[in-house]
């Protein structure tokens, strides 16, 4: 990336999350983010492609934090534990970070379709299987996989926090007893 456009990006992502911190994620739109940078509108669609693609961008760092903890951080959620334990330790740790940025998250939901094409969705489905199949569980790993990261969803994890009542610790308990059930542990 030229030095001209590294600095529009940075200076675009930190319009965008003063305007998150202040005024909320369901007011960031291009056009604000454009005005608040002091750019066309067209240079923010031209770096982020769309508003998903912004806040896909905004939330890059904490992605990349977390997904180093269980790719390649300490056990039990990174290598060096037996996979079980590592998939116990990747749920709870998923919900944390869901529940970190949920309000960011929620807010660059796509459409239906789309929404399960996002990269950080495929990496956590990714590693589900891989864990599933060094476990050993039998069945379609990739299929099983799906299911838990399933769970995993910041749109469910906000209706059973926020609609049901339902915290964080039951939830991280389900996961447990979720991997015992798939994993016959």
């Amino acid at each position: 990336m030229r030095a001209d456009a590294a600095r529009n990006r940075t200076r675009l992502l930190e319009a965008a999350a003063r305007l998150v911190a202040e005024r909320g994620p369901e007011c960031l739109t291009m056009e604000a983010v454009a005005s608040a940078a002091s750019v066309g509108k067209g240079t923010v669609f031209r770096r982020f492609g769309d508003r998903t693609g912004l806040i896909m961008a905004l939330l890059d760092r904490s992605e990349r934090i977390y997904q180093e903890s269980f790719l390649h951080g300490p056990p039990p959620l990174g290598p060096g534990a037996p996979p079980v334990r590592r998939l116990e330790a990747f749920g709870p740790a998923t919900l944390r970070h869901l529940d970190a940025h949920r309000a960011l998250l929620l807010s660059a939901e796509p459409e239906a379709c789309r929404r399960l094409d996002l990269a950080p969705r495929y990496v956590r489905v990714t590693h589900v299987t891989s864990l599933l199949r060094e476990a050993d569980t039998g069945g379609d790993a990739e299929l099983l996989a799906e299911a838990l990261v399933g769970y995993l969803d910041v749109a469910l994890l906000h209706h059973l926090t926020r609609r049901r009542g339902m915290s964080l610790d039951r939830l991280e308990a389900g996961w447990h007893d979720l991997v015992a059930r798939v994993t016959r542990t």
